[in-house]
């Protein structure tokens, strides 16, 4: 399975990150092996002094796609998570600066927290989802579908331009404004709507 993420998915986010707002998705990958399951503690890698915390919906692919037509989109993933875009964000500003890839940003072990999943049923609108990240008990992000600058059949029907979708397979939709720095000792709880799927602690 593969890990598809979008960058810079909400104009408040790309303006707080000094960046244009996209004209078209931009995208990016991890591997398998970033992602954390099962509420495990995530363990604050020795290379990074400055992870930050991304909190995004999580689409779970239902079956095999290639160049889909966003009107057919809708058909291919049946169940809508909430996961963290870990980000080594001093890494990252290091890379962008000499013009390199930074996957070893975004990419690293364990970098792609999960939680559970829902029913795509659940969501009578998918423009009208809502959702949000506390820290310590204190929200941090909070976001909403009808502020994606892309909707999830684009991103699906963009995606499946460049790269076969296979069931499984996860589409992070990008995250809200409000991103920032996490520390050790860190309870991390997000939510969509008012349900919590994913509690963790930063060690």
């Amino acid at each position: 399975m593969k890990i598809i993420c979008i960058g810079r998915n909400y104009a408040e986010h790309a303006k707080e990150m000094n960046a244009p707002v996209p004209s078209e998705p931009i995208l990016f990958l991890k591997p398998e092996t970033a992602l954390l399951q099962k509420n495990l503690p995530f363990y604050y890698p020795e290379f990074s002094k400055e992870i930050h915390h991304e909190v995004e919906l999580v689409l779970k692919i239902s079956k095999m796609g290639r160049h889909i037509e966003p009107m057919f989109a809708n058909r291919y993933y049946d169940e809508i998570g909430i996961g963290i875009d870990f980000t080594a964000r001093d890494i990252q500003m290091k890379c962008k600066e000499k013009g390199l890839p930074w996957e070893k940003a975004k990419a690293f072990d364990h970098s792609a927290p999960i939680g559970k999943f829902l029913p795509k049923s659940r969501f009578p609108l998918m423009d009208d989802i809502d959702f949000h990240l506390n820290i310590n008990g204190k929200k941090v992000q909070h976001g909403n579908t009808k502020d994606l600058l892309f909707t999830f059949d684009n991103l699906i029907a963009y995606a499946s331009t460049f790269f076969t979708l296979k069931k499984g397979d996860l589409i992070f939709t990008g995250t809200p404004v409000g991103v920032g720095p996490v520390e050790i000792g860190d309870w991390l709880e997000a939510y969509i709507g008012n349900e919590k799927l994913l509690a963790f602690e930063i060690k």
